[in-house]
């Protein structure tokens, strides 16, 4: 006899299901594929987001890094952010045209230089004799005896300095009618005692040219030459010297304006201990300084040179420079050189950064060379030269920045 359940024909275990006829699909596996392939989806953005700020991380430790090796030198930070960490003085441009060509100058006047010596005069202020007193053989008296030759030796010195001390008397006269007149003073004699052009010029001097401090000068002043010009005295003859060159600045102001070419700058001062301006407006023969609380637009308006100038603006690149559209603006070579030298120093930028800084340089000297010949410009097949370098340099850089140019392309072309 059978049992119940070979009776009823099942011959499975009670509570496992029968297995999936062949071919049909297993549900199990194919849920597991779709969690696996949804963990994978998962874990792909993850990686991307990760990819993505390890990108962020890398430039930003690059720029870190740029920040750490700029100075003066390779950035447009000044000399004085460069702080005890400064190296030696840059060569001047001879130096550094004699260290490319391999030469050492020599300490002393240069060949071809014109030089400056201290020679006699032929008419001295003062003549002083020295005349032997014995014999040098056999001591002999030498006062009566005839003079066969002298030698001169001249000392150039300056003379005693004190100050000189005019009076002016303003007589006053009676004339026959009765009428007493009184002869008026010169300009300049306005007190009882006051200091003449001469100390006032030294003071200006002193201060504006040697750029001593009001009260160094005044120091000067008092050890020099015996004025005892108080300090306060000292910047009230500054402050009555600036006013009297206000014609003057105006008309260094106009000739700037009309200039083909002028330079313009602006550092950082402190006035009475609080951050203002130096602004400057120069040609080579003319320069201005304004000095102003604020460093943008509002402080080269009241300057008075970029409003009407529609020559050619050579400055650093700073963004208030551009809303002056009436002129053509020119960065400074000084400033790409440096730039280009901290470029240079990055990961892959070195080839087109060194070559450009190479061609501004040997297009400088090229200018160079041609003025001194007389020219007034280069000749056009130099000039082609130069610009399909220029050019060839610009493409290898965007090579070397793809996403710079992605992203200045990107700028032009939005709406």
């Amino acid at each position: 006899m059978g049992t119940a359940d070979q009776e009823g024909g099942n011959t499975g275990s009670v509570g496992v299901p029968d297995d999936p006829a062949p071919g049909a699909p297993d549900p199990s596996a194919a849920a597991t594929v779709a969690r696996l392939r949804a963990e994978i989806v998962a874990r792909d953005a993850v990686i991307a987001t990760l990819e993505a700020r390890i990108s962020q991380l890398d430039a930003h430790v690059v720029e870190l890094e740029a920040r750490l090796r700029a100075n003066s030198s390779n950035s447009s930070k000044p000399p004085s952010a460069d702080g005890l960490a400064k190296g030696p003085p840059r060569p001047d441009r001879a130096g550094r045209r004699a260290a490319q060509a391999g030469t050492r100058r020599k300490p002393g006047g240069q060949p071809g230089a014109p030089g400056a010596h201290l020679a006699q005069v032929e008419h001295p202020d003062v003549v002083v004799v020295h005349a032997p007193e014995r014999c040098g053989r056999c001591g002999g008296e030498l006062a009566g005896a005839p003079v066969v030759g002298a030698e001169a030796r001249q000392v150039h010195d300056l003379p005693q300095l004190g100050l000189l001390v005019t009076e002016h008397r303003a007589e006053r006269r009676r004339c026959g009618c009765g009428t007493v007149t009184a002869a008026t003073f010169p300009d300049g004699v306005r007190a009882p005692a006051c200091y003449g052009p001469g100390v006032r010029a030294a003071a200006c001097y002193l201060h504006g040219q040697q750029h001593l401090p009001v009260q160094r000068t005044a120091q000067a002043l008092a050890d020099l030459v015996g004025a005892e010009v108080a300090s306060g005295t000292v910047a009230a003859i500054l402050a009555e010297c600036a006013d009297g060159l206000d014609g003057f600045i105006d008309a260094v102001r106009v000739q700037l304006a009309a200039a083909p070419v002028a330079h313009f700058d602006e550092t950082g001062a402190r006035v009475a201990g609080r951050l203002h301006w130096l602004h400057s407006a120069s040609t080579d023969r003319l320069s201005l300084f304004s000095v102003h609380p604020k460093r943008g637009r509002e402080a080269m308006d009241a300057a008075g040179v970029l409003p009407g100038f529609q020559g050619v603006a050579v400055h650093d690149g700073w963004s208030s420079y551009a809303r002056y559209q009436q002129a053509t603006h020119a960065r400074c070579n000084a400033h790409h050189l440096r730039e280009l030298a901290g470029a240079a120093a990055l990961p892959g930028q070195r080839a087109w950064a060194t070559g450009m800084a190479a061609l501004l340089i040997e297009a400088k000297w090229a200018v160079e060379r041609a003025v001194a010949a007389g020219a007034d410009q280069l000749d056009s097949r130099r000039l082609d030269h130069y610009r399909a370098r220029y050019q060839a340099i610009i493409d290898e850089g965007w090579r070397a920045n793809p996403a710079a140019r992605a992203a200045s392309a990107s700028a032009f072309t939005r709406p």
